[in-house]
């Protein structure tokens, strides 16, 4: 299937956390969702490629321009050139387009990440929240593999020379229980060894107790199985 299929994104606002391809999967949505998109952010992000930015608009401003855009970005000037969560705040752009999708956390382009307390930036009352994990970073190093490896080490029992096995992955996916759907990225539908570690990840975080969608694929092949 691909990746709409498998996320059945409602018209809502839909919070993408974690690491691996958050960044390229809210600009994919934004490219295949049948309607309009308003692409922001409640940390900071560079602007989407690709995709009009608007700046530090408001609703009225963001409406108008979906009139001549099916999708757009907006958001508060950052440092390096980054953007920012807009003045107005993120939820009241949702009734300017029938999509918003939200970056909610950063990763420092490693492909595995655990959070500190104020990570995700995700409102409680989120009506959809995707986890996005980097198979790339599977038994690799955790110290190397991993944004904030200490807090990794704390929820997992491990230490930074341990490997970031996906069965540790998904201990700590579990233990800070973040998402309605966890999508593990980077995986090319022929490559035997990605595929196996994948459905250690979701055996592993299943038996944890995760009831969500639960799927590997790759963003950029537009694929993705359920597991």
């Amino acid at each position: 299937m691909n990746i709409l299929d498998f996320l059945q994104t409602a018209p809502s606002s839909t919070y993408v956390a974690g690491s691996g391809g958050k960044t390229s999967l809210i600009a994919h949505l934004a490219r295949v969702l049948p309607g309009t998109c308003v692409l922001t952010t409640t940390t900071r992000v560079l602007p989407f490629e690709g995709i009009p930015l608007l700046g530090d608009a408001d609703p009225n401003q963001v409406a108008l321009a979906l009139r001549s855009h099916r999708a757009v970005c907006v958001g508060a000037p950052a440092d390096q050139g980054k953007l920012a969560e807009p003045s107005c705040g993120v939820e009241a752009l949702a009734s300017a387009a029938d999509y918003l999708l939200v970056e909610a956390d950063g990763s420092k382009r490693l492909p595995l990440k655990a959070h500190e307390r104020f990570e995700p930036a995700i409102p409680s009352h989120a009506q959809s929240r995707v986890l996005v994990v980097g198979a790339s970073g599977f038994d690799r190093p955790i110290a190397q593999a991993v944004h904030r490896p200490h807090i990794f080490c704390s929820l997992t029992g491990s230490s930074l020379e341990d490997a970031a096995t996906p069965e540790l992955v998904a201990r700590a996916v579990a233990a800070e229980a973040l998402a309605d759907a966890v999508l593990v990225n980077q995986v090319d539908p022929h490559d035997r060894a990605a595929l196996e570690a994948s459905q250690r990840f979701a055996a592993a975080l299943r038996k944890a107790g995760f009831r969500g969608r639960l799927g590997a694929g790759s963003v950029l092949a537009d694929w993705a199985m359920e597991l």
